[in-house]
């Protein structure tokens, strides 16, 4: 407990800050959506002046944009960006910062195990997502619920902060599994950063190009696509699957390496 409760401490401010600044996001999105439509006669003219490119990243024809909620889901692969980007800093730094802080030793010789240490770890990182996620669902449904002419939009906005979460927990994962198998704790967050990099980089091209639509499942940002979950057959239980199964996976790796780490790594 004495552990995760030092590390809820340790991230307090670093939570708060990104708190603000994805309420912060949403709100001068959602900001946009009045804006950019309140001189047009229909919302598909907007589009229609967009690059191919952009029209792409921005659901193509999927999203009926006169829609808040539908809006909403044009730019929340950028929601997800920022939440995916605070969860593998999280997951990385809350193993590895012992060594960057010259805490290891002192830890260690603690009458605790190192799987307790990893669990309290652990249950810190997920407890900060959560507060993340919850903050973004409500700020969110409030925030849409202004625009939304009287339409619900809890279900819709829900169901999109779900696939967040799963995201959220997916990279995590995979922050702490590479921070307890490095060798290097410096160079821990700059490889975890560079796979959700990649991953994310990698299905804006899909979305750009529908012939790459195959190569979905190797990047983790297809799996909840706004457009699925919104317009489409919403969560594939195949997917869903796949995401629990690697979250539980990375985190056995993370408790594996992590109990044979050397106390000078």
């Amino acid at each position: 407990m004495n552990v995760y409760l030092r590390e809820l401490r340790a991230y307090r401010k670093s939570l708060i800050i990104w708190c603000v600044c994805i309420i912060f996001f949403v709100v001068s999105g959602m900001g946009k959506y009045t804006a950019i439509y309140s001189g047009m006669n229909s919302p598909t003219d907007f589009l229609a002046s967009m690059p191919k490119s952009l029209q792409a990243l921005m659901g193509g024809g999927a999203f009926d944009l006169s829609k808040a909620v539908e809006y909403f889901g044009s730019i929340f692969l950028y929601l997800i960006f920022m939440a995916t980007i605070h969860a593998v800093m999280l997951g990385s730094g809350i193993i590895s910062k012992e060594e960057s802080d010259k805490t290891t030793e002192f830890l260690m010789v603690k009458p605790v195990s190192r799987s307790r240490i990893i669990t309290a770890k652990l249950f810190a990182a997920v407890t900060n997502i959560i507060v993340f996620n919850l903050t973004t669902l409500i700020s969110s449904i409030a925030i849409v619920g202004k625009y939304s002419k009287g339409e619900a939009v809890g279900g819709d906005i829900a169901r999109l902060m779900v696939g967040m979460l799963l995201l959220q927990l997916l990279f995590m994962s995979i922050g702490v599994a590479f921070a307890a198998a490095s060798k290097n704790f410096r160079a821990t967050g700059g490889v975890s950063t560079g796979i959700l990099l990649i991953t994310f980089i990698m299905s804006m091209v899909i979305d750009m190009n529908e012939n790459l639509e195959g190569l979905k499942y190797i990047t983790p940002f297809k799996y909840f696509d706004a457009k699925t979950l919104l317009v489409g057959e919403g969560f594939n239980p195949v997917l869903v699957l796949l995401t629990v199964a690697m979250i539980a996976g990375l985190t056995v790796l993370a408790y594996v390496r992590y109990n044979k780490r050397d106390l000078g790594h």
